[in-house]
């Protein structure tokens, strides 16, 4: 298991991070929350989904993201044509050497921007399934590694349903968070004009991080100490989310693995080699409420995913940490939240 060697070395790895950031920063205005999300699901090795209305932005975090970094980066655009095989590749018939030749889809590559996936079928949304959860594809009996880091960022608009396929409950269970971006500030909105109105920011991204930078911070987020009470407390909530009345559906077994991987990488992120029930409280909607299923008089009552996690996060108790054990306030949570509610 990765270990840090020092303090320095997770401070060399929160310089990097804190670089991306900036730098993603500098093209997303105004929202510095959403920004962080998307470098805690890259550094927890999961997807993000981007789910908002039009123009306000989702493509450009997903591209600021990858060309932040220095990675290969696809991007597809999902259409109702687009095939599985456009995806993960396809064997063709090489004549001169008399045998099948494999050519990579858009999947091989370390960050791959799904635009619009809900306008393809649910044949070639599909596709993209084994990718995201083992990181390889197969294809004609062969298996093929995925590189890495490895990171889906996919967008969709919730709003326009016409011509759509909404992402079945085994696709939206494999994006670790969703993330709505929401409107600017008039402020933020302001200085978008200043520096979107002449020049596009993302011509002049140049990338503030390599790969093996990338892999490196991966690593150290898996040597994050999580306590037992921790543990059980993300497993509380996520029990919680499956004998809910207004719930058909709960979140998954991978569900509370996705919060646990998160919670690490925001303690990482905030300086710390140890998770706090606050890490975990402030991921709690981000990575839970896309995964659940309203029941029908809960839609009647329009009761949303996102309230619901937020009443099972009043009501389920909070360990505390060491620190208020012995008497030591800890302060605001990893994303800037009030302290939650202890035992």
């Amino acid at each position: 298991m990765t270990t840090y060697d020092d303090r320095a070395s997770l401070t060399d790895l929160t310089a990097t991070v804190e670089r991306v950031r900036s730098s993603v920063e500098g093209v997303i205005e105004g929202k510095p929350e959403v920004v962080r999300l998307s470098l805690t699901v890259l550094l927890a090795e999961g997807h993000l989904l981007i789910e908002d209305v039009p123009g306000v932005g989702k493509t450009m975090l997903a591209k600021a993201l990858a060309r932040s970094i220095d990675c290969s980066v696809r991007r597809i655009q999902f259409t109702p044509d687009l095939l599985p095989s456009d995806i993960t590749g396809v064997s063709i018939w090489d004549q001169q050497r008399r045998e099948f030749e494999f050519k990579p889809g858009a999947i091989f590559a370390q960050i791959v921007i799904g635009d619009e996936i809900n306008r393809a079928s649910p044949k070639t949304q599909s596709a993209l399934l084994e990718s995201m959860e083992e990181r390889q594809v197969t294809i004609d009996g062969h298996t093929y590694e995925l590189p890495s880091p490895f990171m889906v960022v996919a967008t969709q608009n919730p709003v326009e349903m016409e011509g759509t396929y909404p992402l079945p409950e085994a696709q939206r269970d494999r994006f670790m968070a969703r993330v709505s971006i929401g409107y600017p500030s008039a402020e933020a909105e302001l200085q978008m004009l200043d520096i979107h109105g002449g020049v596009n920011p993302l011509d002049d991204l140049q990338p503030v991080a390599h790969a093996h930078e990338i892999v490196k911070l991966v690593d150290a987020v898996r040597s994050v100490h999580v306590a037992e009470s921790v543990r059980r407390y993300a497993v509380d909530l996520v029990a919680a989310t499956r004998t809910h009345p207004d719930l058909r559906l709960g979140a998954s077994p991978r569900a509370t693995l996705h919060l646990l991987r998160a919670a690490k990488a925001s303690a990482a992120l905030s300086g710390r080699e140890y998770a706090l029930p606050d890490d975990v409280q402030a991921l709690a909607v981000a990575v839970l409420a896309h995964r659940l299923l309203p029941t029908a008089q809960a839609q009647l009552n329009r009761r949303t995913a996102e309230q619901v996690v937020q009443e099972i996060l009043q009501r389920t108790a909070v360990p505390a940490t060491p620190q208020q054990q012995a008497g030591f306030p800890t302060g605001r949570g990893a994303f800037g939240q009030q302290p939650p509610r202890r035992l």
